[in-house]
């Protein structure tokens, strides 16, 4: 194939965060272009967002069902290849299953769903399909990430034995006296986010990148949730106490109302031989510790790194790459199984999260509002 893939999008529209995210990700390295979408649940407002993006306004939806619909019914040189759904976490099941159903490869925000019922239905129906499905879980673009899970994968660390994962943030403190956050107020909502704020939004993110990097599933944990923010119908802190199998044990944090945090998520993996430290706000470098206290410092400059690390930086050494990168590599991922599966091609093994991936967020965020309701508070992961 030698062109852009065509590209549509489910979500994004006015006041969104992500969608924004997402559609300079999906261009940044020109293999893509928006064609199509389905914006908002508003009409007129999708209507105005195609045109704040140039589209053909026929190609601008009401609905994501006549996107759906009328999409597959384009000749193939001019349907979409791959539809990009951004929508809040409610509507993340209907939207996929109506694309996969009319023949459109999904990329997809996490969580996958709200239910893990809704997890293995997608996972069941990609299965059938044989469509791609991509779950940004963005973090495991960064390429020290990528090389953090190198040297757990080759048994440089030994074997691991401890793992500490926290992601906290604060923008929920200031939500106190500032409850006109329409970014956040979805997420308090069940009947939007799901059983879950916090540990929906972060502690999933956390539980993915512990699984990327060390390629360890988890046995069984003890999780408490707490809502210090009395309007939140929902939790905004949560902690866990985890067993993986083959007998690693971990802590896993993830919090909105820390004050003063930003998005400092942190990642601490310690074996037998060395332990290793990641940190989202401080990406381009691995801390890479031995047991006699000697520290070394991993960069994009180190011959040391791994090849997939190595792909990853976008930037010489010396020159940070970010967040914005790390998803965009997430997309460049996806787009090898897309082209190959619009060619009617074997699609490759690419490294991007996959609806698997997905099935294992939602089986972790439901052991864990298992746990915190349990007397019994230790509760084996659900599968």
């Amino acid at each position: 194939m030698k062109r852009k893939l065509r590209m549509g999008m489910v979500g994004g529209g006015p006041g969104a965060f992500i969608g924004p995210v997402h559609r300079i990700a999906a261009t940044m390295d020109g293999e893509a272009e928006i064609v199509a979408g389905a914006f908002s649940s508003d009409p007129a407002k999708s209507r105005q967002t195609g045109l704040d993006l140039q589209l053909d306004p026929s190609r601008v939806y009401g609905s994501y069902e006549d996107m759906a619909r009328k999409e597959a019914a384009l000749p193939p040189g001019k349907r979409i290849d791959f539809v990009s759904i951004v929508v809040p976490n409610c509507s993340h099941y209907p939207v996929a299953k109506a694309m996969l159903e009319a023949g459109h490869n999904v990329i997809c925000d996490k969580p996958m769903t709200v239910s893990l019922k809704q997890a293995k239905d997608l996972q069941r129906l990609v299965r059938k399909t044989g469509k791609v499905f991509a779950l940004t879980h963005n973090y495991t673009g960064y390429p020290m990430v990528k090389q953090a899970r190198h040297m757990c994968r080759k048994g440089e660390l030994g074997r691991i034995n401890k793992i500490v994962v926290e992601y906290p943030q604060g923008w929920m403190v200031g939500f106190i006296t500032n409850p006109s956050n329409a970014i956040g107020l979805w997420r308090m909502d069940p009947k939007v986010a799901g059983g879950s704020c916090c540990m929906g939004d972060l502690g999933t993110h956390a539980e993915n990148l512990v699984r990327y990097i060390t390629g360890l599933e988890i046995d069984e944990l003890c999780a408490e949730l707490s809502t210090f923010v009395k309007i939140n119908k929902l939790e905004d802190d949560g902690m866990c106490l985890v067993k993986y199998k083959g007998g690693a044990k971990g802590i896993l944090y993830a919090s909105q109302i820390s004050a003063g945090e930003e998005n400092p998520l942190n990642i601490n993996v310690y074996g037998t031989k060395l332990g290793l430290r990641w940190e989202q706000e401080n990406p381009n470098y691995l801390q890479v510790k031995d047991p006699c206290g000697k520290v070394i410092r991993l960069s994009k400059g180190n011959d040391y790194l791994c090849k997939e690390a190595y792909q990853a930086g976008r930037l010489i050494w010396g020159h940070p790459d970010g967040f914005i990168g790390a998803f965009a590599n997430v997309y460049r991922e996806a787009y090898k199984a897309v082209r190959a599966e619009v060619d009617g091609k074997k699609v490759p093994k690419c490294d991007f999260p996959t609806v698997d991936d997905g099935v294992m967020g939602m089986a972790f965020l439901e052991t864990v509002l298992a746990s915190n309701t349990s007397g019994r508070k230790w509760t084996k992961m659900k599968r």
